[in-house]
């Protein structure tokens, strides 16, 4: 897709400066919401993020594999309603095993080195979400969905 309007510039902005996002999960028809470190692919075809196996979230996500992402660059301020942008990325997770963990391990470590004792523990499980969907909104109520390739 030609990035004619810099929406895809704001994606990878966002996709690649901000360390957290909120990842949504649901079980039986709840929505259930986590503050989450996350790394995304170059080609924001993908994200990672890591959890405990014992967790709610890993959970909801055997149960269900649907996820939605709000990555965002707000500042908590009135500005924000004109100046920020937030980004729902819309996806499936799948638990990474054997050796495709390996080069996902790497960005998100790249990303978050602080977390390596986290992501080598035993029970600690890394997920790779493939996007479907990314639905991105500035100015308060300018509304783009996109879908890959972004």
């Amino acid at each position: 897709m030609a990035d004619r309007d810099g929406t895809g510039a704001v994606i990878r902005g966002l996709l690649h400066s901000q360390p957290l996002a909120v990842l949504a999960t649901q079980a039986q028809g709840q929505p259930y919401a986590n503050l989450m470190a996350f790394a995304a692919t170059d080609d924001l075809r993908q994200v990672v993020f890591a959890t405990r196996r014992d967790t709610h979230k890993f959970a909801n996500l055997l149960a269900d594999p649907r996820v939605a992402l709000l990555v965002d660059n707000r500042a908590n301020r009135p500005e924000d309603f004109q100046e920020a942008a937030a980004l729902t990325v819309l996806g499936r997770a799948r638990e990474l095993i054997g050796r495709e963990r390996q080069p996902y391990l790497e960005l998100y470590l790249t990303k978050h080195p602080y977390l390596q004792d986290f992501v080598s523990q035993p029970a600690c499980a890394l997920l790779l979400v493939t996007v479907e969907r990314c639905v991105l909104v500035t100015r308060f109520q300018e509304v783009r969905q996109l879908y890959p390739p972004l």
